[in-house]
């Protein structure tokens, strides 16, 4: 009976020991992101020909952006609502570690700069995998 009381504690210690370190494991890949939506701006008032010359300068920034490591997301919404899209921006990146920092990189952004996009920064957790995976990407 002494030796299964025993047996039955090694087994329960042994069951709690790998539950936490499946949890620890876990988290260990949630990872913080920074989610932005960005919203129509003030001003959209542009000719096209200044549209097209802004949406091209937010374009180069967004590969800039994605080839330093620091945004793992991107894209349009497919409607003409006010949310016109959205950028994802990971936190363990230089500069990408507060909300602050987070701000600084979209000021300069030519649509942002311009009024054509606005933005709201929230943190955002995700597990670090396949997208979402820390580091800077490989040019193909």
């Amino acid at each position: 009976m002494k030796q299964f009381f025993l047996f039955c504690i090694v087994l329960f210690l042994g069951g709690y020991s790998f539950a936490q370190d499946n949890k620890e494991k876990l988290q260990q890949k949630i990872q913080q992101y920074w989610f932005v939506m960005l919203l129509k701006g003030n001003n959209r008032s542009q000719d096209s020909a200044t549209a097209a010359r802004i949406q091209e300068g937010h374009m180069a920034n967004i590969n800039k952006l994605y080839y330093e490591g620091k945004l793992k997301v991107a894209g349009p919404f497919g409607d003409d609502g006010n949310w016109q899209g959205i950028f994802i921006f990971d936190a363990s990146a230089a500069g990408c570690k507060t909300k602050d920092e987070i701000e600084k990189i979209l000021k300069p952004d030519p649509a942002i700069a311009s009024g054509r996009l606005a933005y709201d920064i929230r943190p955002w957790w995700t597990a670090a995998t396949e997208s979402f995976k820390p580091g800077v990407p490989q040019k193909k």
